[in-house]
């Protein structure tokens, strides 16, 4: 997860349909063209990488559990009616699964810090590394990286989704409501509740810094 949240827009709603810029690809897709498929998993695979890993906190689970989501997305292609845009789609697949993976993991272990990767705080795909000169900087990243990652566990599922697709996979509010198929409004109250609890997780961490 990125070291700042993001400020809380206010967009102005856009109900101008939108054309899917990747219909042609799905199309082929539809009619067999596995090449177009995997087009489609080369072009978000890393995006769905991302989000995952930052519902799971978990490389392995991360990757079993994408290799589950290009499965379904492949056996589904031709139930897929274009009612969203193809990236909608996939996400709400990803979401889904890791969700309910969640939730059978929570059963199943209780739901644990030590289930995160030791290393998940220094992944250079989460890190900002910026500042690799300066060892004391550093440190600082990479300390409150660990720190905003607990944070998120602490979240309950709905609230670290919202989190995710927000704040560090950057989607705008209506995208993520279509999603998680939730009123605009309700993503907007999930994510103000969900930043009050980082914010209070990580306010020691600052106190101690200053």
């Amino acid at each position: 997860m990125h070291a700042s949240l993001r400020a809380f827009p206010h967009p102005m709603p856009d109900n101008t349909p939108r054309q899917d810029p990747d219909g042609d690809l799905v199309q082929r897709a539809q009619n067999g063209d596995t090449r177009a498929f995997d087009a489609l998993i080369l072009k978000y695979g890393e995006k769905l990488y991302g989000m995952i890993y930052n519902m799971t906190s978990n490389k392995e689970d991360t990757h079993d559990l994408l290799q589950d989501v290009f499965a379904k997305a492949y056996s589904s292609i031709g139930k897929f009616r274009g009612k969203s845009t193809f990236y909608t789609w996939i996400y709400q697949i990803a979401v889904n699964m890791t969700l309910n993976f969640l939730k059978k993991r929570k059963r199943r272990t209780g739901l644990s810090l030590n289930e995160m990767d030791s290393s998940v705080h220094q992944d250079p795909a989460l890190v900002d590394t910026t500042h690799e000169s300066n060892p004391e900087q550093q440190s600082t990243l990479h300390e409150l990286q660990k720190r905003l990652n607990e944070a998120m566990q602490h979240l309950s599922e709905s609230h670290r989704t919202v989190v995710t697709l927000f704040d560090i996979q950057g989607l705008p509010h209506a995208e993520i409501a279509k999603i998680l198929k939730v009123s605009v409004g309700t993503v907007r109250s999930r994510l103000h509740y969900a930043h009050q609890q980082l914010q209070m997780h990580l306010q020691e961490f600052w106190e101690q810094r200053l």
